[in-house]
């Protein structure tokens, strides 16, 4: 987007005498052509500073600049774009997930959909990041997939499918690590075929990285070969990841998997035989769920059981909802109410009055991922709000619908 002649965007430069000067856009991004590495360096800290979107299509060439200190400061720029707010972060009430190291990219990959705008992403941008995930730079190589995996909404097409389809079978393994996860989050259906093969790779993450993406994308045609990789494994991260897999494939020849680890001693395969059972409609495992949903041991699994209660028709948003006031545990039911859906938005808009903030500013955030325009008035009340991160929250919501 082209900005009109004469605007200028103010830049505070950290100097000596700490004196704030005024440029003009349109230099700034002449610089980031400029062959002075240290002038592209500048111009690309400038723009960032700027938090204008304007910036992101002019920076994109420099996402493969030849030097990589360049390189690795234009992806985090261009990632900066997107996300709600900055990483690391401190922990926020209004914020659904709490940020506990500064691990760049990987870290906003970790945080979810609700960590970035729903901004649309330039293709050539798209491109960019994934040529840079042949870099020489291993820094470099990471940066640019997680930030793609990160910003980008929706499945791929034409070449940027094949190019992260490709990237499976990296020499990097932690690439091919992210490329699975990547696929996941995006949804690819088209990897189908390369997710299976990397269910045999030499390295275990990999593996179990491709297990859960088979999962995420909902490859049925996967259901035989994760049954088989559940059984080998038998227990372990091994056994989690297939049975994740089959969770969120959720397809009907798997519920007796699920009903059997429903009492596994393993935390993380009863919530993934909870989520299954849910996911799948089966209802003879109802009574178990309930007794789990009060009293199981792992709060993550009482989360799972009460997850699989609503989808099978139980009114259990309340007690998904109560768990919003845990930084621990927000990501996990943010996740749940997302994917169950706009439709609970009416059951959602009353926990905007609850007493407690940190669950008025989370359901405020996931309600404004899920809801349309009915959603606004609901969140406009919390503008005036007594606490401020609520109101921040309520803010951000607000402008997540607008852009939606």
């Amino acid at each position: 987007m082209r900005r009109p002649t004469g605007v200028v965007l103010a830049f505070v430069f950290a100097s000596a005498a700490v004196a704030a000067q005024q440029m003009r856009f349109d230099d700034v991004v002449r610089n980031l052509r400029n062959p002075d590495p240290r002038a592209r360096l500048t111009a690309i800290r400038l723009l960032r500073e700027s938090k204008h979107p304007e910036a992101i299509a002019p920076m994109v060439p420099l996402v493969n600049d030849p030097l990589d200190d360049v390189q690795l400061e234009a992806i985090a720029a261009e990632l900066s774009f997107f996300l709600v707010e900055d990483v690391p972060s401190k922990k926020r009430v209004g914020f659904v997930v709490e940020v506990r190291n500064a691990g760049g990219a990987a870290t906003a990959f970790e945080q979810g959909p609700l960590a970035v705008w729903p901004r649309p992403v330039p293709s050539e941008l798209v491109l960019a990041l994934l040529k840079a995930v042949d870099d020489e730079n291993g820094r470099v190589r990471l940066e640019a997939i997680y930030t793609m995996g990160t910003i980008v909404r929706g499945p791929l097409e034409g070449e940027a499918a094949q190019q992260l389809v490709k990237a499976l079978d990296h020499y990097d393994p932690a690439i091919r690590v992210a490329a699975a996860r990547t696929i996941g989050r995006v949804r690819l259906t088209s990897a189908a075929g390369a997710l299976l093969k990397a269910v045999n790779d030499s390295q275990p993450p990999v593996r179990f990285a491709a297990m859960r993406a088979l999962g995420e994308i909902g490859d049925e045609q996967a259901v035989q070969a994760l049954t088989e990789q559940l059984n080998f494994y038998a227990k372990g991260e091994g056994a989690f990841a297939a049975l994740y897999g089959l969770a969120r494939i959720a397809h009907p020849s798997s519920v007796p998997a699920f009903k059997s680890r429903l009492a596994d001693k393993d935390p993380f395969l009863r919530r993934a035989a909870a989520e299954g059972l849910g996911r799948s409609g089966d209802t003879s495992e109802v009574s178990a769920l309930e007794i789990g949903a009060g009293n199981d041991a792992s709060e993550p699994v009482r989360a799972a059981m009460a997850f699989a209660l609503q989808k099978l028709g139980k009114n259990y948003i309340p007690r998904l909802v109560e768990s919003l006031d845990s930084s621990k545990m927000a990501p996990q039911i943010a996740g749940y109410l997302l994917e169950l859906g706009p439709h609970i938005v009416p059951e959602l808009v009353p926990h905007l009055q609850d007493p407690d903030p940190a669950i008025r500013g989370n359901t405020a955030q996931i309600i404004g991922a899920l809801g349309g325009d009915a959603a606004a008035a609901a969140l406009e009340t919390l503008l005036k709000d007594r606490d401020r991160d609520v109101v921040q929250a309520a803010t951000r919501a607000l402008e997540r619908l607008k852009m939606k």
